[in-house]
């Protein structure tokens, strides 16, 4: 019988997914899940997708190679997409694209599916990872195919065959968590007017049940990647882990926007991402004080191409990978401590020191000092002024 190996959350898509592709192709359906983090969430995850018609299920435990090999070099890219958003769901999809595939070439699927909408990002993410992988690979897209129309209709049928989902009538809203972050779309967020209700807090407190005083955390980078938090070393994973929970019950790390995704659809979502948020600042303030000038300004011009790249699933792409050459290269010198503050949804960096620092106290100093002499900035100065006084006298 001909196979196919679908990206399994658990959740509503993807439950209704399992019976419907079953049925409407005749197919052995093998379920994958990611454990990325996303915790209790997987609890009956297997015994669901057996009880829901998956022939064979595969959970896979791959939470430090997402945060040692995916968010990571996303983080030394400083990477943000349209200045607000972390990727906190772009970028767990490539890697479960490169699972999928490893499945169906060990199980001999010919397959692949998902339960991505054909309005969102996460259907070109999927498919771009799955063909850059396996070019022969053939994909199902069952919301680009199957009768329902909205999520109330998957609702209704999931109801109606018996499919546990936890989705609702009063919760209809899509939710996607892992080690980074969690998102909140649809339901009451699509009118971008309405503020986010009270059980749309996961990860984090709200700011007014934040701890009244302001909790202090230093976190040591090594070449780029945060290796130690408060004296403390860790592995990727359980840094990140670690991080949510210092920045969460300080109520650090939420955002609330409306993107572009990459179909040209605006979409409105809501976001907590903790801990990636205090790494964020946390390595932007190693790198102000051990990253050359111009090496650091060259980089950051490059951000916003690099965040388009993840955001709209080219990781694989022979782009992305030059581009993670490039940056992986700035990042050699960028070791040392930052110390930041937290307070009820504040992050402020505080402090930050380095072995292989570039500051230079004496130099820097508004005091006494005999390493610079200020007399030599007027012939800078004046070179400089040379363009602007041309351009000036011709206009004139």
């Amino acid at each position: 019988m001909r196979k196919v190996v679908l990206a399994y959350s658990g959740g509503l898509d993807t439950s209704v997914a399992i019976k419907w592709i079953k049925e409407t192709y005749d197919i052995e359906v093998i379920a994958f899940c990611a454990d990325l983090g996303q915790g209790e969430e997987l609890g009956n995850v297997r015994e669901k997708a057996l009880a829901t018609g998956a022939s064979k299920v595969y959970v896979e435990d791959v939470r430090e190679e997402f945060v040692r090999d995916y968010v990571f070099p996303m983080f030394r890219a400083n990477a943000f997409y349209e200045n607000n958003y972390l990727m906190g769901t772009s970028i767990a999809r490539p890697l479960i694209a490169k699972k999928q595939i490893e499945i169906a070439q060990k199980e001999d699927a010919e397959y692949v599916a998902h339960g991505a909408t054909g309005k969102g990002n996460d259907q070109v993410r999927f498919e771009l990872g799955c063909y850059a992988l396996k070019p022969d690979i053939k994909i199902i897209a069952p919301w680009r195919e199957w009768p329902f129309k909205s999520r109330q209709s998957l609702i209704e049928y999931s109801q109606k065959h018996g499919i546990p989902v936890t989705a609702t009538k009063d919760k209809p809203y899509s939710t996607d968590r892992n080690a980074l972050h969690i998102s909140y779309e649809g339901g009451i967020l699509e009118d971008p007017w309405n503020e986010p209700t009270a059980d749309m807090w996961t990860l984090m407190v709200p700011p007014e049940k934040a701890p009244d005083k302001p909790e202090y955390v230093e976190i040591t980078y090594k070449d780029g990647n945060p290796v130690i938090i408060n004296g403390k070393a860790m592995t990727p994973y359980e840094l990140l882990d670690e991080m949510n929970g210092i920045a969460g019950r300080n109520a650090v790390g939420r955002i609330d926007i409306v993107e572009n995704r990459y179909v040209g659809i605006k979409s409105r979502g809501v976001y907590e991402t903790p801990g990636g948020t205090v790494l964020h600042a946390a390595h932007r303030a190693v790198e102000s004080i051990t990253m050359d000038r111009e090496v650091l300004h060259l980089r950051d011009s490059l951000i916003q191409r690099y965040a388009e790249m993840v955001y709209y699933g080219y990781w694989f792409s022979p782009e992305r990978l030059a581009l993670q050459k490039f940056i992986d290269e700035t990042q050699t010198n960028v070791t040392g401590t930052a110390r930041l503050k937290l307070y009820k949804g504040g992050c402020m960096v505080v402090g930050r020191k380095s072995p292989v620092s570039l500051y230079d106290a004496g130099l820097a100093t508004f005091e006494e000092e005999d390493v610079y002499n200020q007399a030599d900035a007027a012939g800078f100065i004046k070179l400089n002024a040379l363009r602007l006084k041309n351009a000036h006298i011709r206009e004139r």
